[in-house]
């Protein structure tokens, strides 16, 4: 619905329209201008709901009319450039708009042919084609802008998803080392006291101060599983210090074997170079392992394996029974997180690789183990097209997003693409195809314009200098002159001009030669016309008259 501001002015408008061609049509009578007037109107309120018809209706009404509607035909032409879509399809409307302005400007034309079909040429050109050639560019251009606002408005979000993706990843990495640090250190001192605690050598006081140290140590280990809980939230990074790697597992064991854990290290294998994200899943899986095994089976024999198959890396740890002592006194206070198999699940999965948690050899004990593959980005890519993640969904994804990598890995979301691809993927190849098309016809038919114009304006002088006199060489010429020195001093009268004035004016006399010409005096308004006969008999100019009549 328009608004009542545009309703006003699109009446306004209008009603201009209607005024100018029933002006123009005041010497046929009021019928005619009140049909005029009416029909302008009309074409003018509907030339945006209709473009097409309208236009097709105002070329039939501008050449059939005097010309009053040349205003209105400039209005539909932009309006009908601006609303058809298609290119082939708006070529053939104004295609037939021309061929009904031309066929009623022949109908009703005073010229010849040809100087009809020119004139009628450059005027259609100049208040249809150019105006819908403009509508049309103008149309283009907002909608090229309308959609790359459109896409500056998704990179911006992109930008924002990238940041929040980016802090989400963060606060997961710090959770992650507090967990993989923190946590295996804490749960280490919380075992080791509390088994110090049960030491039948030490004091009373010794063993206060011993379970004082265990109960702190376990309230650490629960406002580390807080803080964790509440950092994590995204997906684990990749990327870890490198002294965290499957190099460090043996000073990893040293570490337990110094704290009382019986744990020996196996490896098998010749060690091949890793890639740094499955490195350090290697590392995480002797560490949780041991963490846990510390925590649910003290006291137990653990075996840390690390083998080099031909096409990946086994991890494992196993660990038997608990202890019988251990076993009999279980601690109510063990704090787990439940986060570090998930933790390692996820890891794996990253990398390409697969984690086993369940029971040891022959149903006792437990045991943690990991495949991971040698080459991690080549595992990512082959599973890219299932569990890959982006931004938005493909149908729409104008940017190429990878299809690969973990949910939230959007690094290459923001990369420009060259200016010539990005026009082409807003406008589509076709459009863009049509526009240069629809361009390079619009400067050829300037050029033929131009051309015509000039030759057609040369024409028309050679007329109007073959078909009128000024009253003063009409004054100059004397009856009785010479027939040759008076059509020496007049032009040939051969002139599209003098074509309908001899039909105007009284029958020459008989046995007479004549010559009509039209004055270039206009002191008598345009709607009349001065006509001058000269009439020759046996060689010298025999009679000479001046008629007024209609134009």
């Amino acid at each position: 619905m328009w608004s009542r501001r545009r309703l006003v002015g699109e009446c306004l408008l209008a009603a201009a329209f209607a005024l100018l061609a029933g002006v123009a049509e005041g010497g046929h009578g009021w019928p005619r201008m009140a049909a005029v007037a009416v029909v302008a109107a009309v074409l003018s309120l509907t030339r945006r709901a209709l473009p097409i018809t309208a236009l097709l209706a105002t070329s039939a009404l501008s050449g059939g009319t005097e010309g009053g509607a040349s205003l209105l035909l400039m209005a539909v032409g932009w309006s009908a450039g601006h609303r058809i879509a298609g290119v082939l399809r708006a070529s053939t409307a104004f295609g037939a708009a021309f061929a009904l302005y031309l066929t009623l400007s022949l109908w009703q034309a005073e010229l010849s042919p040809a100087g009809t079909v020119t004139l009628a040429t450059v005027f259609f050109v100049v208040t249809a084609v150019f105006p819908g050639l403009a509508g049309r560019y103008w149309t283009q251009r907002r909608t090229l802008l309308d959609t790359l606002r459109l896409r500056n408005a998704q990179l911006l979000r992109e930008r924002e998803m990238i940041a929040g993706q980016a802090r989400m990843r963060e606060r997961q990495r710090i959770a992650q080392d507090m967990h993989d640090s923190l946590g295996h250190q804490l749960a280490l001192i919380a075992v080791q006291t509390g088994a110090l605690e049960v030491d039948r050598e030490l004091t009373g006081r010794q063993r206060e101060a011993v379970g004082v140290l265990r109960e702190a140590s376990v309230a650490a280990m629960r406002e580390l599983r807080e803080v964790v809980g509440i950092l994590k939230d995204g997906v684990p990074e990749d990327e870890r210090p490198g002294s965290r790697v499957v190099a460090g597992i043996e000073g990893l064991v040293e570490s337990a074997v110094s704290a009382g854990m019986k744990v020996t290290l196996e490896r098998s294998g010749e060690p091949r170079p890793l890639a740094p994200a499955t490195d350090h899943a290697g590392y995480r899986v002797v560490q949780e392992g041991l963490t846990n095994a510390a925590k649910h089976a003290p006291g137990a024999a653990i075996t840390v394996g690390v083998r080099h198959e031909p096409d990946a890396l086994v991890v494992e740890v196993a660990n038997g029974p608990a202890a019988p002592t251990a076993a009999a006194e279980p601690r109510a206070d063990t704090v787990s997180g439940g986060e570090g198999l998930t933790g390692l699940r996820e890891r794996a999965r990253l990398v390409g690789g697969m984690v086993f948690t369940g029971p040891g050899a022959a149903g006792a004990g437990f045991r943690l183990a990991a495949v991971l593959p040698y080459d991690a980005a080549e595992a990512r890519e082959s599973r890219g097209s299932a569990t890959g993640a982006t931004f938005v969904d493909p149908a729409e994804d104008f940017r190429r997003q990878p299809r690969a990598g973990a949910p939230g890995e959007g690094g290459a979301v923001i990369d420009r693409l060259d200016p010539r691809e990005e026009f082409k993927d807003i406008m589509g190849t076709k459009k863009s195809n049509g526009c240069l098309l629809g361009c390079g016809i619009a400067l050829l038919l300037l050029v033929a314009l131009v051309v015509a114009a000039v030759f057609t304006m040369g024409k028309v002088i050679d007329q109007v200098d073959k078909g009128m006199i000024d009253p003063s060489t009409y004054a100059s010429v004397k009856v009785g002159d010479s027939e040759r020195d008076v059509r020496e001093k007049l032009p040939s009268g051969k002139s599209f001009l003098t074509s309908d004035a001899k039909d105007k004016i009284p029958a020459a006399p008989a046995g007479t030669s004549c010559l009509t010409l039209l004055s270039t005096d206009d002191s008598r308004g345009l709607s009349v016309d001065t006509v001058y006969r000269f009439c020759f008999k046996d060689g010298r100019l025999s009679d000479k008259r001046e008629f007024h009549v209609k134009s």
